[in-house]
């Protein structure tokens, strides 16, 4: 029958037909609505569902046994409407809700008032603690306490969601999420798994609970994350194994997309950072089904050889086999420095481009932010730019700065893969009028800024196991020699050689660590526009305006560095067409003999 709908498409393009097309069009009514409310779905995991619709529906609702969605559930439900002439709808068992109605509005209403009339029977009627009385020790921690756990747990969590294939993440505290994990009767409701299919598809059939209380050490709980995770791999399979037929599409991985730490919150993983997030919404969905269904009755999803025609159906193959191939970067999280301007902006605008998720930081919050929103919107981000970059502000010489910035990267995308450290500044003066706190503020920013980072970072990526790259941008002066420049060059250089002592501690951990050398790059750079470029102008006697062209007749190609061709620079060394390259420095100066690598 799927096939036959391609014989009653109306001209070519568009969606594919749903697999609810036949109950759309089997029903006799001219409207049909298919949804999948919280309330709803509470009375059609309720063990006692089929009671609970004649008790709270009267025969304005009829109850429909659980069956796969399909052709037959189709004639089903036209079978039921048709013996039940004053029905506007009915609840499917285990699955959502169907209404219909004359006309859209009329269905809209009628779907509406399914919906209603349940959440208001389950809030009248249900038990005070559905879901048990509250553990001891397993309420939530304070504000502050539970985001650093968070964050502190992000890289192993990750590591845990991406053995199979590499995931972004989306960390969720909500209060129903932690007064679920707080509760009694959790870890038996969480084994249960999701039951609604648009839930399950998103979440896989259940999560990987932490069964340790609140304020379990952060060293405890990821030794005990590990042994969970052998076990939720296993226990997997071994679901795969009982329900796999024949035809069956191949496994595709055993990795959990729900995490639950008590006290702490979920993290939910997905292959961009959009479908993280929503399958964490879907369990939240899924929380509240089993709070109504328990408050009531007794939480009964469907059984798992459902769950397996429904996850592994040749149908929902095909789906996933129209997917988009994913872009060169997708699935990696990036921390850009000094990104809301210039160099940095241009490396983010890129990288989000070309498929990553990105962290913008800057001194300035505001700026920041505004260079998210607009890097997330030239990467086709129209709404929830934040699925995209997002902004902090970091001051990258203070070394609590640094790791609040990280933090913040692995909360707002569940881990780090890519760090570009960019931020800088740079003060041209001859060597006698360089005072020691020009010298000082040169190499805080720079030499020991880039190490800050470099260093927090790398903790995540070490415990992530993923790999990753970091990419410093020194400059054609930590090779070349130039007047009126000591502070600046020097710290250049200390930058320049931190490529190579990295490259060679972090590669066996798989991290790339790569330097970018440009030269002149004015257009578009903050540096330049402090004041920077005036005194270069000066010091080579040209007018500022001209400082760019200047710069380009100096090289043996004789064009103007952007921006634009740094980013290209950190694109390249951080995508799989160099996979094998570290401990390298690029030129991105149009050519200047005297700053050749030797």
């Amino acid at each position: 029958m799927v096939a036959a709908f391609d014989y009653c498409l109306h001209g070519k393009g568009g969606a594919a037909p749903s697999i609810d097309t036949a109950m759309h069009g089997l029903v006799d009514a001219a409207h049909v609505d298919h949804l999948h409310p919280d309330s709803g779905i509470a009375i059609a995991t309720a063990a006692d569902g089929e009671q609970l619709t004649a008790e709270i529906f009267g025969d304005n609702v009829v109850w429909v046994p659980w069956r796969r969605p399909g052709f037959q559930l189709g004639l089903d439900i036209a079978a039921i409407k048709a013996a039940n002439p004053q029905s506007i709808g009915c609840i499917l068992g285990g699955h959502g809700i169907t209404a219909w109605g004359d006309t859209s509005a009329e269905t809209e209403a009628n779907s509406l008032w399914i919906i209603d009339t349940a959440a208001a029977y389950i809030a009248e009627h249900s038990k005070t603690e559905p879901f048990g009385p509250a553990l001891d020790g397993y309420g939530a921690l304070p504000e502050a306490e539970r985001h650093a756990k968070a964050a502190a747990l992000a890289a192993t969590l990750r590591s845990i969601a991406s053995a199979d294939a590499p995931m972004v993440g989306h960390y969720n505290d909500d209060e129903r999420v932690l007064e679920f994990l707080a509760s009694a009767e959790h870890p038996r409701l969480a084994a249960l798994g999701t039951s609604c299919p648009d839930h399950f598809l998103r979440t896989k059939v259940k999560p990987l609970v932490l069964d340790l209380p609140a304020d379990a050490s952060v060293e405890d709980s990821i030794a005990r994350l590990k042994e969970l995770h052998e076990s939720y791999r296993a226990d997997y399979q071994g679901y795969y194994d009982r329900n796999a037929a024949a035809g069956s599409p191949a496994i595709r991985g055993a990795d959990p997309a729900i995490i639950l730490i008590p006290g702490v919150g979920m993290f939910s993983y997905g292959k961009n950072k959009q479908t993280a997030r929503v399958a964490g919404e879907f369990y939240l969905n899924a929380i509240n089904v089993m709070r109504g269904a328990e408050g009531l009755s007794t939480y009964a999803p469907i059984d798992e050889a459902e769950k397996f025609r429904i996850e592994y159906w040749a149908l929902e193959e095909a789906k996933l086999q129209r997917m988009p191939k994913p872009k060169p970067l997708a699935t990696r999280i990036a921390l850009v420095t000094g990104a809301a301007s210039g160099i940095g902006k241009a490396i983010a605008t890129r990288l989000a481009a070309e498929g990553a998720c990105v962290v913008i930081a800057d001194l300035d919050a505001e700026k920041a932010q505004a260079a998210a929103a607009e890097v997330a919107r030239a990467a086709g981000a129209s709404k929830n730019t934040a699925d995209v970059a997002v902004g902090i502000a970091a001051n990258v010489t203070d070394e609590d700065a640094v790791q609040a910035a990280v933090d913040a990267t692995v909360l707002a995308f569940g881990g780090l893969d890519i760090v570009i450290n960019n931020a800088g500044l740079s003060l041209s003066k001859a060597l006698l009028d360089t005072t020691v706190a020009d010298w000082d503020l040169q190499h805080n920013v720079m030499a020991k800024g880039s190490f800050l980072v470099s260093r927090a970072a790398a903790k995540v990526l070490i415990e992530q196991g993923l790999g990753g790259d970091i990419v410093y941008i020194s400059s054609k002066n930590s090779i070349f020699a130039g007047p009126n420049n000591i502070a600046y060059s020097a710290t250049k250089a200390d930058q320049a050689h931190q490529v190579r002592l990295l490259a060679a501690e972090l590669g066996e951990h798989g991290v790339k660590v790569n330097g970018i050398n440009p030269d002149g790059v004015v257009r578009g750079s903050g540096i330049f526009a402090g004041g920077w470029g005036a005194k270069r102008a000066a010091v080579y006697g040209v007018a500022e305006e001209d400082l760019g062209k200047y710069y380009a007749q100096r090289t043996l190609l004789k064009r103007e560095v952007l921006p634009e061709h740094v980013a290209n620079a950190v694109f390249v060394l951080c995508s799989a067409d160099l996979s094998h390259t570290t401990g390298l420095h690029v030129p991105v100066d149009a050519g200047v003999a005297a700053a050749f690598l030797r």
